[in-house]
C-alpha cells in the first residue's frame, strides 16, 4: 500500500483493526436493544444493539491510536467494516469517514454514493450525508454537481442525501440556499415521507438564522408543500409568519 500524505496500514493491520472494533462493538451491545432497534428501523441486517455514543467512542479510540491514516487506509478500513452487513459496523464506518473528511477528495464521493445506496435507512444515510458528503462538497465546490445529479436520482435515499448535504452549511448561516431551494422545489410534491421530512428539516434549521429567507421562499409554496414539511419548517418562525404559512397551507387543503 502506498501512503499519500499519511500513514499506510497494510492489509493484515486493517484486518486486525476491524476484528478489534468488531469485538468492542459486540461487547458493548445488548441483545434486547438489538431486537428493538432492528424492529424500529425495519432493518434487514444484523444488529449488535450497541448505542450510538458507544460506537462513536470506539471509533474515536481507533483514530487516537492511528491519527495519521492515509486516504487508502481510511477507505480500506471503512470498507472492511461496511462489508459485513451489521448495522453497528456500518455505522462505525460512517463515523470513521466523518472524523477524517479532510483526507477525502471529491473523487471519493463515488465511494460514498455506493455506501448511501446500500444503507437503506436514515440511521446510516443521514450520518453519511451530513457528516461526510457535506464537508467534501464545502471543501471541493466542484463536487456540487454530484448533488445536482443525486437530486433527480430514482433512489429516494440518494435524493434525501442531496438535500441533507446542504444542511450543515445552511444551519451555520452559510451555504448555497439557491441550490437547496432548486432541489427542494423539484421534490416538494413528493409523497415519500423521508423526502418531505428532509425538506422541512433543512428549512427549519436554516430559519433559525435566516427566518425571512425561509419565509419568503415557503409562503408562495405553502399550498403545494406537505404537512410534514410545513410543520418542521415553521417552528423557528415568528407567530405572524407561522400563521401566514399555515393559513396558506390550510386553504390548499
Amino acid at each position: 500500500m502506498v501512503a499519500r500524505g499519511g500513514t499506510a496500514v497494510n492489509d493484515s493491520a486493517v484486518a486486525a483493526l476491524v476484528d478489534a472494533i468488531d469485538a468492542e462493538l459486540r461487547g458493548r451491545g445488548s441483545a434486547e436493544r438489538a431486537v428493538k432497534e432492528r424492529a424500529y428501523l425495519k432493518s434487514e441486517i444484523e444488529h449488535y444493539g450497541t448505542n450510538v455514543p458507544a460506537v462513536r467512542s470506539i471509533v474515536r479510540g481507533v483514530t487516537r491510536r492511528h491519527p495519521d491514516l492515509d486516504n487508502d487506509s481510511l477507505i480500506d478500513l471503512a470498507s472492511a467494516l461496511w462489508g459485513v452487513p451489521v448495522h453497528e459496523r456500518r455505522l462505525a464506518a460512517a463515523i470513521l469517514l466523518s472524523l477524517h473528511t479532510d483526507r477525502l477528495s471529491a473523487g471519493d464521493l463515488t465511494y460514498v454514493e455506493r455506501l448511501l445506496r446500500e444503507s437503506r435507512t436514515w440511521a446510516l444515510v443521514d450520518t453519511l450525508a451530513t457528516s461526510v458528503v457535506a464537508p467534501i462538497v464545502e471543501r471541493h465546490p466542484q463536487a456540487a454537481a454530484t448533488l445536482d445529479r443525486w437530486a433527480s436520482d430514482d433512489d429516494f435515499w440518494i435524493r434525501r442525501s442531496a438535500l441533507l448535504a446542504e444542511l450543515p452549511a445552511l444551519r451555520r448561516g452559510d451555504g448555497d440556499f439557491d441550490r437547496f431551494a432548486r432541489h427542494a422545489q423539484a421534490m416538494l410534491t413528493e409523497r415519500e415521507f423521508f423526502i418531505r421530512k428532509a425538506i422541512g428539516w433543512v428549512l427549519r434549521d436554516t430559519a433559525r438564522r435566516r427566518p425571512e429567507l425561509v419565509f419568503d421562499w415557503l409562503l408562495p409554496r405553502a399550498a403545494e408543500a406537505s404537512g410534514v414539511t410545513i410543520r418542521e419548517a415553521v417552528k423557528p418562525l415568528d407567530a405572524d409568519q407561522r400563521a401566514a404559512i399555515l393559513s396558506a397551507h390550510r386553504r390548499a387543503g
